[in-house]
Order: structure tokens, then C-alpha cells, then sequence
């Protein structure tokens, strides 16, 4: 009978991604915290609709340029660094903004600098795990910390069933302290022990960076990264409020609905990578697909007002789509580990991806009003048709 071993690179690979996966896990459970308590915040009184969307706006604007500015920052500061200080400030201004209820002007600075502070991690993050680890496990490195950023979103769904909105963030405060601190003398290890070196690869001479990047197809991957991140974004951070104004469910009913929800929607990573599989790992017709079955289930979600019907639907839709944006961060980001750019093309794609979400959830919030919920529906389906077209593999005529 033969042994099970595991070899060094493998179990290399898994002490990276675990720390990687536990610190993105403490990351989105912070970032879909006022999505889950939105509900709350609004029946107490706290907080109105257009102040939940201003709000998710602003914390998207700060999100997005601080991936831009914090993904070229990531290619040249030590991941450590820029890790465990992420999570550590995310955490200091979750605290702070938990305290300002009352004052509009304070609870959007504070929020929108938690927003700035969470976008240190996903690009270091993602070129650690690309420089030091094999491509393969590269891979499934990203994808358990893109399971985790999924998972997140049913974690915060939990801390807001059994908290007041107060205490969702402060809890949330302490997880985002204490990873912080972990990270830091984890990584510490790492170096000494040799898991993670850095600087052995650089950008590439002779050419701009651009170039490089085009080579690459980033402008295809950008288009991607916008559509997919409309979806996995600001869709998923109004389902409690779909729930409850559109479908009719009460604030408690909704909260539970979204953590379920949520919790389905977290096996994107699996299901990703199980029809990539089937797929002969191609990326593509992977991204394609995705995007077609995604454009179904959003046309049922508009011709099925069944609670429970469009409930399963929109949640299929929904996990359909993040199979297109499984790839891009799993697939597509560790790719480019050879160009040296690994940590700012990730931030510049996870830029793009959360301005999109910006803009949307401000027009989401004025949408409901002026079209309601039930026309917002085709404006969801319109997005994944076009990520349908954007992937076609269209080859023109000689």
C-alpha cells in the first residue's frame, strides 16, 4: 500500500494560503458588515436608505483608489507590511465608525477610511502567493482565499442575527486587530523559515508596462472585472434590502435569508474550479459560461415573482457570475507573476471592479425608486449579456 506525502512545494503552498485565506476571510467579513446590518440600521432610525447608499458609495471609492495606489505600493513594500497594517487600521476605524451614529459627515469619513485600509491586502496578498508558490497551487492558493472572501459574506450575516449593528462592527474591530497582529509574526516566521522571499521577479525591460500588460489581454480582464464586480459587489450588498422590500420579508426573515444565501454563494470558488476542470482548464470558455448561465437565471429571477423561486434564482445568477470573477483572481491575477506586476494589475483590476460597484449602488439606491426593483432585475441581466459578448472568442475576417 502505498503512503500519502506531501511534497515541499505543496506544503509550502499550504501555509501560504492558509495565512492568506484567514486574513481575507477577517477582511470580508469587515466589508460586508454594513450590508448585513443595513436592515437594522434603517428600522432603528440610525441611518436612512440614501445614507446606507452614500455610505457603501463612498467606502467603494476608497476601496477602489486605494487598491490602484496600494497594488503598485504592494510591488515594492514587503507583503507583511502591508498586510498586517491593513487589517490593524481597518480594524481601528471600524471601532471609531461604530461610535458615529448621529453624525453623517463623521460616519462616512470613518468608513470610507476603513474602505482605504482593507485595499492594502488583496494585491501583496495575491503576489506573495504568485512568487512563492508553484502555478498550480497558485491557484488553489487564490481560490481558498477567494472561497474566504465569499464565506465572509454569511459570516457577517451571522454576527448581524445575533448582534445589534454596533456590536456587528466592534466584533468585527477585534477580528481585524487580532489577524492583523497574527499576520505580522506569521509572516515573520515565514521569512526566517524561508517560505516567502521577495524581489525574484521584476518587471520586464525594454518594454512599458502597458505594453506588457496588453500582451496579457488586461483590457478584456478589465471589462470582466467591472461586470462581474457590479454583481459579486453591489448586488449581493442590497439582497437583504431586495428580500425585504421587493420579495416582502421582515427585517429578521431577510437577515436569515441573506445569510443562507450568502453561505450557498460561497462555494463559487468550488464550483469554479470543478467546470474549469471539466473544461480542460480553459479559462475562457470557463468565463463564458459563466456569464451565460448567469444571463438565464437572471431572466427567471424577472419572470418569476414566487418568493422562493426567485430567491433560488437570483442566488444561481449570482453564484454563476463570481465563477467568471473566480477565475479572473484565481486564474487570470497569478498569471501574471512573470511580468513582476502581479500585486499592481491586481489592484488595478480590483479598482476598476469596486468604482464600478460605486457608481452602481448609488444608482441601485436611486434606481429602486425611480424604476423599482422588479426593471432593476434587467439592468442586472444586461450586465451579464454583456460579459457574454466581452468574452466571445470573435475572430475577424482576413
Amino acid at each position: 500500500m502505498k503512503s500519502f506525502t506531501v511534497s515541499p512545494a505543496a506544503r509550502k503552498a499550504i501555509a501560504i494560503g492558509c495565512m492568506c485565506s484567514l486574513s481575507y476571510l477577517a477582511v470580508y467579513v469587515a466589508r460586508n458588515i454594513l450590508s448585513a446590518v443595513s436592515p437594522q440600521m434603517i428600522a432603528d432610525g440610525s441611518f436612512s436608505t440614501e445614507s446606507i447608499g452614500t455610505l457603501s458609495s463612498v467606502y467603494f471609492i476608497t476601496y477602489a483608489v486605494g487598491q490602484l495606489i496600494n497594488g503598485s505600493v504592494g510591488d515594492r513594500i514587503k507583503a507583511k507590511y502591508m498586510i498586517s497594517f491593513g487589517l490593524a487600521l481597518a480594524g481601528v476605524f471600524s471601532i471609531f465608525f461604530s461610535l458615529t451614529a448621529g453624525n453623517p459627515s463623521l460616519s462616512v469619513v470613518t468608513y470610507g477610511m476603513t474602505g482605504f485600509f482593507l485595499s492594502m491586502i488583496y494585491g501583496p496578498m495575491t503576489k506573495v502567493v504568485a512568487e512563492n508558490t508553484e502555478p498550480i497551487y497558485a491557484t488553489r492558493c487564490s481560490l481558498g482565499y477567494t472561497f474566504a472572501s465569499f464565506f465572509g459574506t454569511p459570516l457577517a450575516g451571522v454576527l448581524a442575527a445575533v448582534l445589534v449593528w454596533q456590536g456587528v462592527f466592534r466584533a468585527s474591530s477585534v477580528m481585524l486587530l487580532v489577524m492583523g497582529a497574527v499576520c505580522f509574526a506569521v509572516f515573520t516566521l515565514f521569512e526566517k523559515k524561508g517560505i516567502v522571499t521577495y524581489g525574484q521577479y521584476r518587471k520586464q525591460k525594454g518594454q512599458g508596462s502597458i505594453k506588457v500588460l496588453l500582451r496579457h489581454r488586461i483590457v478584456k480582464f478589465t471589462l470582466i472585472s467591472i461586470l462581474t464586480g457590479v454583481v459579486r459587489t453591489t448586488v449581493v450588498f442590497w439582497l437583504p434590502t431586495y428580500l425585504s422590500q421587493y420579495l416582502g420579508f421582515s427585517t429578521d426573515a431577510a437577515a436569515l435569508l441573506f445569510t443562507v444565501s450568502t453561505f450557498v454563494i460561497s462555494s463559487t470558488a468550488f464550483v469554479a474550479v470543478f467546470v474549469y476542470e471539466r473544461l480542460k482548464r480553459n479559462m475562457d470558455l470557463t468565463i463564458l459560461l459563466s456569464f451565460v448561465t448567469s444571463s438565464v437565471f437572471f431572466t427567471a429571477v424577472y419572470l418569476f415573482r414566487s418568493p422562493t423561486v426567485n430567491i433560488v434564482c437570483l442566488i444561481l445568477a449570482i453564484l454563476s457570475s463570481n465563477c467568471a470573477a473566480s477565475m479572473l483572481w484565481s486564474r487570470y491575477c497569478p498569471s501574471l507573476r512573470d511580468t513582476g506586476m502581479v500585486s499592481g494589475a491586481t489592484g488595478f483590476l480590483d479598482f476598476m471592479s469596486y468604482m464600478a460597484a460605486s457608481v452602481s449602488s448609488r444608482l441601485f439606491a436611486d434606481a429602486v425608486t425611480d424604476i423599482g426593483w422588479h426593471n432593476l432585475i434587467l439592468v442586472w441581466l444586461a450586465l451579464m449579456l454583456a460579459g457574454a459578448a466581452v468574452t466571445i472568442p470573435w475572430k475577424s475576417k482576413k
